[in-house]
C-alpha cells in the first residue's frame, strides 16, 4: 500500500470518528432527560402562546428481565399541552436494536398520541440501558426517552445470569 493511500484511508477514519463525535455532542446538548415515576406527568416542554408542548406520562421505562432473543415494545405516552399542532420530526434509537414508531400527522392541542419503543434482544445479555431521542416542533426541540432492562441468556432448559 502506497503512503498517499494510507494518509487518505487516515483521514477518511479521522473524519469519520469527528462526525461521529460532532452528531453525539449535538445530541446531548438538545437532550432532555428528565426521570419520572409511571404514575406522574412531566410537562418536558413549556408552550408559548400557539405554540406545541408535549408532556409525556414518563420519559424512561424498565422492561425488567427480557429473554434473549424476545422483541420487548413500550408505548410512551404523551398529550399536547400547548396551543399549537404537535409535529414530530424524528425519532432515533441509540443503537440498531432499539426502534422507535411514531405518527407524522399532526397532533392537535390537548390530543394524545404515543412513541412506539421496539427492543429486540437477540445478540444482546446482560443489562442494557437505551435512548430515543425524540425531536419536536417544541422548545427545546428534542427530548430523550429511556429504555432499561436485564437480557437473560438461555442455555437449553437452564438459565444464566
Amino acid at each position: 500500500m502506497s503512503k498517499y493511500t494510507k494518509l487518505f484511508l487516515c483521514m477518511i477514519t479521522l473524519f469519520a470518528f469527528t462526525a461521529c463525535q460532532q452528531e453525539k455532542s449535538k445530541a446531548s446538548a438538545n437532550s432532555i432527560h428528565i426521570a419520572a415515576s409511571a404514575d406522574s406527568s412531566v410537562a418536558i416542554k413549556s408552550a408559548k402562546e400557539g405554540e406545541a408542548a408535549i408532556t409525556f406520562e414518563k420519559t424512561e421505562h424498565d422492561f425488567g428481565i427480557v429473554m434473549q432473543g424476545e422483541r420487548a415494545e413500550f408505548n410512551f405516552k404523551f398529550k399536547n399541552t400547548g396551543d399549537g399542532d404537535l409535529l414530530i420530526a424524528n425519532a432515533l434509537g441509540s443503537c440498531g436494536c432499539t426502534v422507535p414508531e411514531f405518527s407524522k400527522e399532526p397532533i392537535k392541542p390537548g390530543n394524545e398520541g404515543f412513541i412506539k419503543v421496539k427492543f429486540n434482544s437477540e445478540y444482546r445479555e446482560d443489562k442494557f440501558t437505551k435512548e430515543v431521542y425524540v425531536t419536536t416542533n417544541t422548545t427545546p426541540p428534542q427530548t430523550t426517552l429511556i429504555i432499561k432492562g436485564f437480557v437473560q441468556v438461555k442455555n437449553g432448559s437452564q438459565l444464566l445470569k
